[in-house]
Parts: structure tokens; C-alpha cells; sequence
């Protein structure tokens, strides 16, 4: 039978892909062919991976080990390895399944096996937690005394502060939106940090949504469901950075509905990052989105020069420097795509001061930034300054670039917005389909192959894209 299952294996992996072989088909094997009867009994680890091959993928099991077994339609039962009466058994253990289906018919993938209790209105806590770190993940240094606050981040950072001083009582959940490098992350590790301060027993978690999908693929394939469960049970404070990951993720989303409402029923703070709009977050699912929305929104934007170099001049501060208000605004001039960017060439001016034994001068900073093979001009060419570019010329603001629309006009710009993105910046084609609608890699490289080929046979084409270019120039 190892034979069998080999040859179902590759050829599983070459109908539905590797990703979905290593995830799920990996953790599974056949325990008994029963010829007489027809019948075909596989283990997984649990009956959430039951369930979960059954709902998806029993068609692929009984056509393609049917074709190796030489049977026509062959019924396959998915045993748990969890349950002690799999051999003796195999009838009542497909019932166990069944029964559990039908006890949560509104989530069959994922339902914690313990809710935390909400008594009478009050926060509760998990009593003998095991944590060894009650601050998962949280970077000490961000903290609100390092947080420089103006115009584009205002309402953001207030929101975090009252957030911090009564959390899962206002604005819960709370969400972020913004660019990247514009302070989301600050603001999530300051809200921990402060909570953290002020209850030394408060259980906070910060996850990025990356992680959070890593976590729970590894916890289906080892078998390891009821930890991962138990760990979100036990959090007072749970912060998740960049939520959109979670796009096109069926299995994650219901996962993590299921961990939002029992932390949101036990008045748990909850608190999220995106880089759009939660109704413009494409791939999620429509009960998941309406409870991204239903708290505090707050958007963070580019801040302003004067805001820029307040920014600089504090990480300077911090470094143990001191910048001049000429040198500040000339970094805070010619970086121009997000704060972690500014953050960074700051770096670089520090470190040279540092190695040339020279004072931190105007004319240092013109040394390091224009004997630099890479002028600045050029590092300044982000996501949006393509965006702006490209909405002088067609009428499509960002958020229509992302949507669904398939209109044949609107879907060549956004390719020609791809292949600009690819040619001007130094992103990967996965960062261009993530802030485009969170499209596939393979969608970003058909589209830059695309205009490619528009531009050798389209002089219309052509004249545009040497207009948006120049704006980059200039």
C-alpha cells in the first residue's frame, strides 16, 4: 500500500500543487484496504483534518486511489489518530466524525474547545497560565514617549493612547491603515508595552498575520490544534500586524474568526494593522471583514516635512546625536517614501560621521547621499509615488486599482501600474500583487510580460509611459 499512496501523492501534487500536498495529504495514510467491501480507511491527525479532507477533498481521494486500486468509486473514511478505536472500529469512529459536524454545523473547521467565560459583564483571565512570556514578541524600544505625532497620525495615536489606558473597553477592535513605514507597528508594540506597565499579569500577544498562518498550518500537520487553541485562549491583548496576509486563506480566516469572537465576547482587546481600508482588504471573508470594521478606524498617512524632521531629530536623540534643523530638513526633503526609509538613511549618515571622524554637517550628508551609487531621487520612488504618477495620467484612484474590476481599460492600468512598479523600485513581484489586491506573484509577472509586449506595438503606450517616467525624474 506505501507504493499506492506514493503514486496518489505525486499525482495529487500535480493536480492541486505542492502547497496543498505538504499542508495536508503529508500528515495522511492509508491504514486498511477492505476489497471486498470497497472500502478505503485513511488516518489523519485529527478530526479537524477529518473534516477538513472530507468537505474538500474526498473526490480527489476516491477518483484518483480508485484509478490505482483498479476500483470504480471506492468509499473513503477518515479516521482520526486521536481515537483509540480506529482498528477495532472504523464504523463508529466515521459516526464520531459525523457527530461532530453536527454539533457545529456553523463552523466544522474550527471551534476553540474551551471558551474563555464572560462573567456578568467582567474581564476575565485565565487562572495557572503557562506562559513563560507574558509579552509575546513586544519590541521594548517602541514606546508613545518615542512616537512623533502630526497631522497624518494624529487621530491614530490617540486612539492607541485611550486604547492603552482602558483596554476591551474603548475602541475594541481597533484598526490601523496606512502605507508601510508609517508607524503601525509602533503604535501596536506601544499599546503592549504601556498595558504591560501599567498589569505585569496581563497576557499580550503580538503576532504578524504571516506568522499567525505559519503557526496554524504547523499546528494542523503535527497534531497540535489544542495548543495552538489554548494559547489564544489565554490572551488579554491581542495585536496583529498586517491582517491582510490572511487573504485567500479560507482555513486561517475561519480559525481566526472563531479566536476573534471568543476573545471580543470576554472583552479582550483586539487590535489590528493593514495597509487599506478594511473594505478594501480583497479575499476576506464577508462576516470576517464586518468585524475588522465594526470597532475604531484610524488611517496614518505620509506625514509632512515639519513632521519628518521632528522624526529625525528624536532618532537622532536617541542615538546619542545631535542634528542640526538644516540637516534634518534636508533628509527629511529628499527621502520621501516612508519613515522606516528616513529611519535608515539616518543610519547611514551616523555610521559614515562615525567612521570618517567628521561632524554631522550639511555638507557630510550631500557627500554620503550623492557619492552613493544609488542617488536618492531614485530610493524616493515607492508604491505611492508610482500611484501618484500614474493618477495624473488615467483617471483610477488606488483603491480602484486594487478592486475586482475586470473593465478591459482599468485592468491595462493596473498592469502598466505593475510593470512600472517592477522597473522603478526594488520590490518583488510578491510585494507588487500584496499592495495591488493582494494578487498573485504569477498575476504581476503576466501582467509586466504583457505590457512588455503593448510597448514594442503600441506608440500610444510608449508616449505614456515616458511621460509617467519623467515625473520620477523630476
Amino acid at each position: 500500500m506505501r507504493f499506492i499512496w506514493e503514486d496518489f501523492l505525486k499525482i495529487a501534487k500535480e493536480e492541486l500543487g505542492s502547497r496543498v500536498v505538504e499542508t495536508w495529504f503529508k500528515a495522511v495514510s492509508i491504514t486498511r484496504w477492505d476489497s471486498k467491501e470497497k472500502v478505503i480507511y485513511l488516518q489523519a491527525p485529527n478530526v479537524f483534518v477529518c473534516n477538513w479532507l472530507e468537505k474538500n477533498y474526498r473526490s480527489v481521494f476516491q477518483t484518483h486511489l480508485g484509478r490505482l486500486l483498479n476500483v470504480v468509486d471506492p468509499k473513503v473514511i477518515f479516521l482520526p489518530t486521536s481515537s483509540k478505536k480506529n482498528e477495532e472500529s472504523p464504523e463508529s469512529n466515521e459516526l464520531q466524525v459525523s457527530v461532530v459536524e453536527k454539533k457545529t454545523p456553523e463552523a466544522k473547521i474550527f471551534r476553540p474547545a474551551h471558551v474563555i467565560p464572560y462573567n456578568n459583564g467582567q474581564k476575565t483571565h485565565l487562572i495557572g497560565s503557562k506562559l513563560s512570556e507574558r509579552s509575546g514578541y513586544l519590541n521594548k524600544k517602541y514606546v508613545f514617549e518615542t512616537f512623533v505625532v502630526g497631522p497624518s497620525n494624529s487621530l491614530a495615536y490617540a486612539a492607541a493612547c485611550a486604547v492603552a489606558q482602558k483596554p476591551g473597553d474603548l475602541y475594541n477592535p481597533l484598526f490601523f491603515y496606512g502605507g508601510s513605514g508609517l508607524g503601525k507597528t509602533h503604535l501596536l508594540h506601544a499599546i503592549g508595552n504601556t498595558i504591560q506597565a501599567q498589569n505585569k499579569k496581563a497576557v499580550i500577544l503580538y503576532q504578524t498575520a504571516d506568522r499567525f498562518v505559519s503557526e496554524f498550518i504547523n499546528a494542523i500537520r503535527f497534531d497540535k490544534i489544542e495548543r495552538f487553541q489554548k494559547k489564544y485562549q489565554q490572551v488579554d491583548v491581542l495585536l496583529i500586524d498586517d491582517i491582510q496576509f490572511i487573504s485567500n486563506k479560507d482555513t486561517t480566516q475561519e480559525a481566526f474568526f472563531h479566536i476573534f469572537n471568543s476573545l471580543y465576547d470576554a472583552r479582550k482587546q483586539i487590535v489590528f494593522s493593514s495597509d487599506t481600508f478594511p473594505q478594501n482588504i480583497n479575499g476576506i471573508a464577508e462576516r470576517l471583514r464586518s468585524r475588522l470594521a465594526s470597532g475604531m478606524i484610524a488611517d496614518i498617512h505620509q506625514p509632512c516635512i515639519e513632521v519628518k524632521t521632528a522624526i529625525l531629530k528624536r532618532k537622532a536623540e536617541v542615538s546619542g546625536e545631535i542634528l542640526s534643523d538644516e540637516v534634518a530638513h534636508f533628509l527629511a526633503s529628499h527621502v520621501t517614501s516612508n519613515i522606516r526609509e528616513l529611519e535608515g538613511a539616518l543610519i547611514r549618515v551616523i555610521a559614515f560621521a562615525h567612521l570618517t571622524k567628521e561632524p554631522i554637517s550639511l555638507a557630510l550628508v550631500q557627500k554620503v547621499f550623492f557619492n552613493d551609487e544609488t542617488p536618492v531621487e531614485k530610493q524616493g520612488i515607492d508604491f505611492k509615488a508610482v500611484i501618484r504618477a500614474v493618477a495624473k495620467h488615467f483617471p483610477y484612484s488606488l483603491d480602484e486599482l486594487r478592486a475586482e474590476n475586470r473593465n478591459k481599460e482599468i485592468a491595462l492600468v493596473r498592469q502598466l501600474t505593475m510593470y512600472i512598479m517592477k522597473k522603478h523600485t526594488n520590490k518583488s513581484l510578491r510585494e507588487i500583487g500584496a499592495y495591488l489586491g493582494n494578487r498573485n506573484h504569477t498575476t504581476v509577472k503576466h501582467a509586466i510580460s504583457k505590457i512588455e509586449q503593448h510597448i514594442l506595438e503600441d506608440a500610444k503606450l510608449q508616449r505614456q509611459l515616458s511621460t509617467i517616467e519623467k515625473e520620477f525624474e523630476r
